[in-house]
């Protein structure tokens, strides 16, 4: 992909004040002012990331010639530039990204007219939060650093556990474990740390754990999660038992030190002849009703959505370096991209009054090629309206509909509530 002016122009004003306030840090670390320093390492990754660049060879021809971003042309060698990869402080990166967060969530706080799902607008009236939390194993696939050509292929690099907030899509937190074997469990003291009052977490069942949850409880943290099959469940209270919806407060456990006994709400869901259960800590149905727990579990994939492109789209299963530091560079340029690329997408959806959930990212990035092409004969200055413009609709920005939508019904209990004012979700509800 060439390189556009206005697409570099909004990363420069993005990141450049993120970049300046670690100027001070990089300073403190004795690094000195070298050619190779944090804007131009910084601009080379997200040059490798958003054009494709298939190696450090080329990347160095591409800075000798027309430079990248930000970066006027510089002659450096490609050796050089392989070895600043490898060693380049890691942290750096960590800031410039968590820098960078708080700015992309008050342009999201900014746009009004993308809808948000009815499920997280009625949760909102409840819940100050509403984060997700899953692990993925990286994948080391080939290299793009030549010193690490004779690595061998295929082995794993490690794990990392992301916190995305199910709300704006943003990432939270972001950790990286070593061992790519290790149980999401150890990331347990982390979240603890980590989560606040008032928040709802939609867990995997990596993070079936009573301890652990008994933990969130005492934090005044919720959670919503799957129920291991063949659980053996002691049933205190009936909420709702029809037909295609049971709704029951249960006691999990053994009563051991590594089974302590847990009051749950235990909902089940049929959908044909499957039957679909969900374990949530929200024990009030008036707090979090039964089909709202549903769909909001069923968000929980955006999470797997936001694996997929860091580690597909974006490259993550395609590893630089070997070395930890290198791969946590890469952990962090990579989710940082993410980031403005979520940010481009909802604001394509404001622009729209689309939900977010109606636009595609691959097909946003995929699309700034051409954005790049049409700006260059002067039929495009804004990637935001170009993309919503109604002539562009061919390259597939905004997703195909699947499925019709229907309704949430938000009634506590949907056997005696049918029919009521109740049951269906309205923006009257939010509030009550």
């Amino acid at each position: 992909m060439v390189e556009d002016e206005v697409i570099a122009e909004q990363l420069e004003r993005l990141l450049t004040p993120a970049i300046t306030n670690q100027e001070n840090y990089y300073r403190k670390l004795g690094l000195r002012e070298r050619i190779l320093n944090l804007p131009l390492m910084m601009a080379a990754v997200l040059t490798l990331l958003w054009r494709d660049v298939a190696g450090v060879r080329e990347l160095t021809r591409i800075l000798a010639r027309n430079g990248f971003l930000w970066c006027n042309p510089t002659k450096v060698s490609q050796q050089a530039v392989s070895q600043r990869f490898l060693t380049f402080p890691q942290e750096l990166f960590e800031k410039v990204f968590k820098d960078l967060l708080p700015s992309l969530r008050t342009a999201w706080h900014s746009r009004n007219k993308r809808p948000l799902p009815e499920s997280i607008q009625f949760t909102l009236s409840k819940f100050e939060k509403i984060w997700i939390i899953d692990g993925s194993i990286l994948e080391a696939l080939f290299k793009k650093l030549q010193s690490l050509e004779s690595v061998e292929k295929g082995q794993l690099a490690g794990k990392i556990i992301t916190v995305i907030d199910l709300i704006t899509r943003l990432p939270v937190e972001i950790w990286f474990e070593e061992n790519p074997k290790a149980s999401d469990t150890k990331a347990e003291e982390n979240i603890l740390n980590l989560v606040t009052e008032n928040t709802l977490l939609l867990l995997d069942r990596g993070f079936y754990h009573f301890n652990f949850w008994h933990k969130l409880i005492a934090k005044k943290v919720e959670f919503i999660t799957r129920i291991k099959k063949g659980a053996a469940i002691q049933i205190e209270q009936v909420f709702t038992d029809s037909y295609e919806m049971r709704d029951r407060k249960i006691r999990l456990g053994s009563g051991t030190k590594r089974t302590p006994f847990i009051t749950l709400r235990l909902i089940e869901i049929r959908s044909g002849k499957t039957w679909h259960s969900y374990l949530t800590s929200v024990l009030d149905p008036h707090v979090l009703p039964p089909y709202v727990v549903a769909d909001l579990y069923r968000r929980r994939w955006r999470i797997e959505e936001a694996f997929n492109t860091v580690k597909r789209l974006l490259g993550l299963s395609y590893l630089w370096t070997g070395s930890i530091n290198g791969i946590k560079l890469q952990i962090w340029s990579t989710w940082l991209f993410y980031a403005v690329l979520v940010d481009l997408g909802d604001a394509v959806a404001d622009e729209l009054s689309l939900p977010f959930d109606e636009i595609s990212l691959e097909m946003i990035y995929r699309g700034l090629y051409h954005f790049t092409m049409a700006h260059q004969k002067g039929k495009a200055t804004d990637p935001v309206k170009y993309f919503a413009d109604p002539k562009n609709r061919d390259l597939g920005i905004v997703k195909q509909k699947r499925e019709p939508n229907t309704k949430l019904i938000v009634a506590p209990f949907p056997d005696i509530q049918r029919g009521s004012d109740q049951f269906f979700f309205n923006n009257s509800l939010k509030a009550s």
